[in-house]
Parts: structure tokens; sequence; C-alpha cells
């Protein structure tokens, strides 16, 4: 077969580094300039009446992002110690790395590829279900505290729920999930290379005290930014208590969660929820907008500028150079 020569090898690996940064910035920049829920514009000319950022503030803010990502890279090094052990150093580029690269992908799946590929291929196909393993125990933690909250925030704030309709729905999608998983057990079902018995075994297999550990740096990145979130409220002189905040908070992160949206959307998503949630405790719209924006700026946008880095000096494995 004809082989291309190495250097336009090399030269098309950097055309899609350099792809892939310049469509991270180019997803940013829209969402930012056609944002349908809150203009730009707006948006500034609200924080300038404001005028609530002092120097203190922002890096306050700044620190308690720097202290979120801190626990999530820590958490990816930890996990993935299992298959191979990573310095700290190499978990901060792959996680800021893997974020850039999958802004724009759907609920951000290209998080899976982009971090295997900074492995050799041998350990690839783990490496994909111990970032299954990470984003399941976040996603735990968001369900597990968002159940709690909601219940809370539902029979306080009286809301309408018909329960006869949401049972049924329980109901059916417990059914296509049992059915579903029956399925799968009793087919030669393969993901990668993985058969379903293979990936159950894996995870059984995988070392108990390490998803503790994973659990409960899930748990303290939730609580970071969740308090950064209510610190917001508390900037914008919307009198609330921690606790009753927090009711609030974890509805949000929960029913946004469940709902599938492209990264780009996700804002919006989370954005309509959010309103529609705080509206029951006298929150004006722009407010909750503004803040999910500057939470999306401090935990996505910003982390992945240094994450563009880690893209464009991005070198495959050596053994897997161009296979």
């Amino acid at each position: 077969m004809y082989s291309l020569p190495y250097k336009t090898k090399q030269f098309f690996f950097v055309l899609i580094k350099l792809s892939i940064v310049v469509g991270a910035f180019y997803f940013i920049y829209q969402k930012l300039a056609n944002n349908s829920e809150l203009e730009f514009s707006a948006f500034i000319n609200f924080l300038s009446k404001k005028d609530i950022f002092s120097t203190e503030n922002i890096l306050f803010l700044v620190f308690l992002s720097i202290f979120n990502w801190f626990f999530e890279i820590l958490k990816w090094k930890k996990l993935v110690s299992y298959v191979v052990k990573i310095s700290f150093k190499k978990s901060l580029e792959q996680s800021l790395g893997a974020l850039t690269a999958s802004l724009f992908t759907p609920n951000r799946v290209g998080e899976y590829g982009a971090k295997a590929i900074y492995f050799k291929s041998t350990y690839r196909k783990r490496i994909l279900l111990v970032n299954l393993l990470s984003n399941m125990l976040q996603m735990s933690v968001t369900v597990i505290l968002g159940v709690i909250g909601f219940s809370f925030f539902v029979s306080e704030n009286n809301i309408e729920i018909n329960h006869y309709k949401l049972a049924k729905l329980l109901a059916i999608v417990l059914t296509l999930f049992v059915l579903i998983a029956f399925g799968i057990s009793k087919s030669s079902f393969t993901i990668k290379g993985f058969s379903f018995e293979k990936i159950k075994h894996f995870i059984l297999k995988y070392p108990k005290n390490k998803l503790v550990l994973g659990f409960l740096l899930s748990l303290l990145r939730y609580f970071i930014f969740s308090f950064q979130f209510y610190f917001l409220l508390h900037l914008f002189n919307i009198d609330i208590t921690y606790l009753n905040a927090m009711k609030g908070i974890t509805s949000m992160y929960l029913l946004a969660s469940i709902i599938p949206s492209i990264f780009i959307f996700e804002v919006i998503v989370k954005g309509s929820i959010a309103v529609y949630l705080f509206s029951f405790i006298h929150v004006n719209e722009i407010t909750i907008l503004s803040i999910i924006t500057i939470m999306w700026l401090l935990n996505f946008v910003l982390p992945s500028f240094f994450g563009s880095y880690y893209v464009l000096n991005f070198n495959l494995p050596k053994n897997d150079q161009y296979e």
C-alpha cells in the first residue's frame, strides 16, 4: 500500500491540532456572540452597572476554579494509575488537553478519545473504561445530591408534578434499561473490542479504594463549584442562605446533567433550567444567566485556553507514531 511521506504526515498532524484549537475557540466565540438568552453586550453592561468584581473577588473566583480542576486532575491521576502510573504534570496535560479537544462534541464524548490517545495503543481500551468510571463517579455525586436537593426544593416551593406521568415515565425507562442490560449480557455485544463481560470484569476488578477516593474527589469538586455559584449569588446581592441556595443549585445540576446537549448549548440548557428554578426564590433572569455565563467562563473557557497549549504541543506516544 502507498504510504504518505513522513513530512506530509507531520503536516497533517499539525493541521489536525490547529483545527481542534481553532474549532474550540470558534465555538466559544459563537456562544458568547450568539447567545439567544443573554447578549454579550447586555452581559457586559450588566456587570459594569453592578460593579461587584473587585480584584479580591476575581482572585477568589479564579482560586476556586483552580481548585476545582486541581481535584479533577488529581482524580484522573489516581484513577488511571490502575492501568499506568502518570505524574501530576501528565495528568494536567491530559485533562486540560482533552477538555479543549472535546468542547464541541456532544456531551463532551470526545474526551474519551482525546485522553486515550495520550497512551500507547496497548493501554487505550482500558483508559476508555477508566474515563467512563471517572465520569460515572462525578455523575453519581450529581445524582445523589441532586435528588436530595430537588426533593426539598419541590416540597418547599409547591412545584406541581404529575406523579402518575412521572411514575409511568420512570417505569418505562427502568423497563428499557433492564431489557437492554439483559440483551447485552446475553449477546456478543462489544465496544471497541470489549465485550460486556470484559467491561463488567474490569469494573468489578477495579480497586475499591481507588473508587472511594475518586468518589471523594468528585464530591470535593462538586462542593467547590457549587459554592462558587453560591458566592456569585452573594456578589449579586441575592439574599439567600447557603442551604436554600444549595437546594436550587443541586436541582439545577441534576436536571442539566440528564438532558443531552452539545457543549456549546450546555450553558443555554443550564441557563434555562436555572432561570426556571431560581424564579421560585425571586432571582431575576439576567442575574442567573450572568452567573451561569461566568461559571462557564471560569470553569471551561479559562482552562480550555491552557488546554490549547497542550493540544498544540501534543505528540503521539513513540511506539504509536503514525501507525
